[in-house]
This record gives C-alpha cells, structure tokens and sequence, in this order.
C-alpha cells in the first residue's frame, strides 16, 4: 500500500513539504480514537527473543529510528507505534535556529538515496523539553544534541554542556553530534582536541546526576581511519560509552545518476542505500579496533533485513533506519524484525 499508494502521491512534493505533512498527518491521528492502537497492530511485532540490554538499557528489539527525523523530539511515541525499540530525537541545540535556506532536502529516487542541507534546523531544547514533560516517552529516547550554528568552534563545548544539563532529565540516553557535514565547521570538532574539551565536560557533569545517561559519539564515514583511531582510543580512556557509526557523507560514489544532476544538487550530507557499504566497513572497522569496549549503533542506508543482519554481523550492537522508512515505508520495521528473529 506505501509503495503503491502513498509514497507516490508524497513524492510528488518536494522532500521537505513531504516530510512537514506526513508529521501533520501523525498529528491529526492523534485525535482519532483507536488509531494508534491500529498502527500498533499494523506495525509493531512483538520480539522478546530480540530483546537485548545495550549501554546498561534494555531494548525491546535492536532496531531504532535515527535523528533528522522527528528533529524536534515532538513525535517519538507516533513514531514508536511502527516498532522501533527506540527513537533517536534532534539534532538539537541550546537556542532554536532556522537551519540553511531552502531547498535543503533532495530524494534521487533511482538510487534509493536523500541528499540534505538542513542545517540542523529545531525549535531549540527547551521546546523538547517541553513535549517530554507534558507526554511521557513509551520508548527508550535518545537525544541527539549539538551546537548553534552561530557559536564558534572555540565555545561549542558549552553549547553541548547546555543542552545536555537542560536535556539530562528527560532522556534515556545521548547521541553527540559532532559529524554534521551540513553546519559550517561541525565536522572540525571530531579534531580530539575539540572533541575532549566536549566531552570531559559532558562526562564531568554526568558524575552529578543520580541516574546514569549513556553518551555516544556520531562520527562520519569521510575522515580517515588514523583520525578515527584517535576518536576511538580517546573513547576508550575517557569513559564514552558507545559510537554510532555514521552520519552522512559528502561523497556521491555509487550514485548512478548523472554527474551534471549531482552538479544541480550541490552540496549536502548523503544518506540511503549508496551510503550502506561505506558505514558497514565504518562499523566493521571501529568493532575490530575498541575490540568490544565500545558499544555500537550502526547507520546508513539499511533497507531490508537482510542488510540489518550484515550489519549486526559486523559489530552493531543496534542498528538506526531512516532512508529506508521513507523509501521502504513504516512496515520496514516489522520486516527486519520478522528477519532477524528468522536469522
């Protein structure tokens, strides 16, 4: 029915107007009596033989939903009634911003991909706050936090330091966000002299809190391995408890679509299938070097089962969807459920 129906009808708008009326479509089931009990019973499969406990929580099942989709931490229950274990909210940062100008979000629909520029644009931590306040989360909620466009690399540590004190008490766990190829200078940060000045702050202030927060590291699939052999040894002495690997990609290798459309895009972060081989390897490689000591959530491009399986077969602990819930639709979940527990 996704495919044949309502995909291409959301396809006919642009990326970003999709997106905006999907979420108003959740919105306004909402108000209809019974109808997330339906999507439960549509969507959601029930895998206690998937179960798993990773970073101290414990998943109902190892798949979630990656963060860029309910930017706002707005949707993470209507979302979680297609099946995710759990739902990764943002990016956010301390301040709203309204991200780069449009158009920012493109589909090459031949190759199952999504090219952004976004921007991180959110209506700032406190507007998240205060929708986890007034509804509580029924999944596990990550919280992918980040700094303001505008804040120099030089302070981006207390930008991350505000919106993790702000968002402590309203998450599960946390996602640092310091790979974004689409906010100027964002990916500079995973420099470790940056990244600790981030972190031994973040894991400074965790020390206070009675309840223990996992906090993980986004990294990007472009830098080189002996950078990521830093990030990595830098994790594993400072107390980071897990990686999520990756974000998108600058580069346009496996894209089958002509040079001069690629040319007409411009710039932005690449996800979706042509992204799948790249984080696998991403996944493969940080699995060999932490040798278990970290855990992993692998990401990019994951479109059926199968590739979910390959995946976990290379480290990840727990694997992220997102291209994959816009190409293969909500039922995507339930079909890599339905694989793994087969597998």
């Amino acid at each position: 029915m996704y495919k044949h129906l309502l995909r291409p009808i959301l396809f006919r708008f642009n990326a970003e107007t999709a997106h905006n009326l999907t979420f108003s479509c959740l919105k306004f089931l909402r108000y209809i009596p019974f109808a997330d009990s339906l999507i439960r019973l549509i969507f959601r499969k029930d895998s206690p033989e998937l179960s798993k406990e990773v970073f101290g929580l414990k998943f109902k099942n190892p798949v979630g939903l990656a963060g860029g989709l309910d930017k706002n931490g707005e949707f993470y229950n209507d979302l979680a009634n297609f099946g995710f274990g759990f739902v990764e909210i943002g990016s956010l940062t301390p301040e709203p911003q309204d991200g780069n100008p449009k158009p920012r979000l493109f589909r090459i629909v031949k190759d199952k991909a999504i090219i952004n520029r976004m921007g991180i644009n959110n209506k700032g931590v406190r507007n998240a706050i205060r929708h986890l306040k007034k509804v509580r989360p029924n999944v596990i909620v990550a919280a992918n936090i980040s700094k303001n466009a505008k804040s120099l690399n030089e302070d981006a540590a207390k930008d991350y330091e505000k919106a993790f004190a702000l968002m402590y008490d309203f998450v599960d766990m946390f996602v640092v966000n310091i790979s974004c190829p689409n906010v100027v200078g964002l990916t500079a940060l995973q420099d470790v002299t940056f990244l600790s000045d981030i972190v031994d702050r973040l894991l400074d202030l965790r020390m206070y809190y009675d309840e223990y927060r996992p906090i993980l590291l986004k990294i990007s699939p472009d830098i080189p391995r002996e950078q990521i052999d830093e990030i990595l040894d830098y994790c594993m002495l400072s107390g980071i408890d897990g990686i999520v690997a990756g974000n998108t990609t600058r580069s346009r290798e496996n894209l089958t679509i002509p040079q001069s459309k690629i040319d007409e895009i411009g710039a932005g972060g690449l996800s979706g299938a042509p992204l799948y081989k790249k984080n696998l390897e991403l996944v493969r490689y940080v699995k060999e070097k932490a040798g278990g000591h970290l855990g992993i959530v692998g990401v990019g491009g994951i479109m059926s089962g199968e590739q979910a399986r390959e995946m976990m077969d290379a480290g990840a602990d727990l694997v992220e969807i997102y291209s994959g819930f816009i190409y293969e639709g909500p039922g995507l979940v339930k079909k890599i459920l339905k694989y793994l527990s087969n597998h």
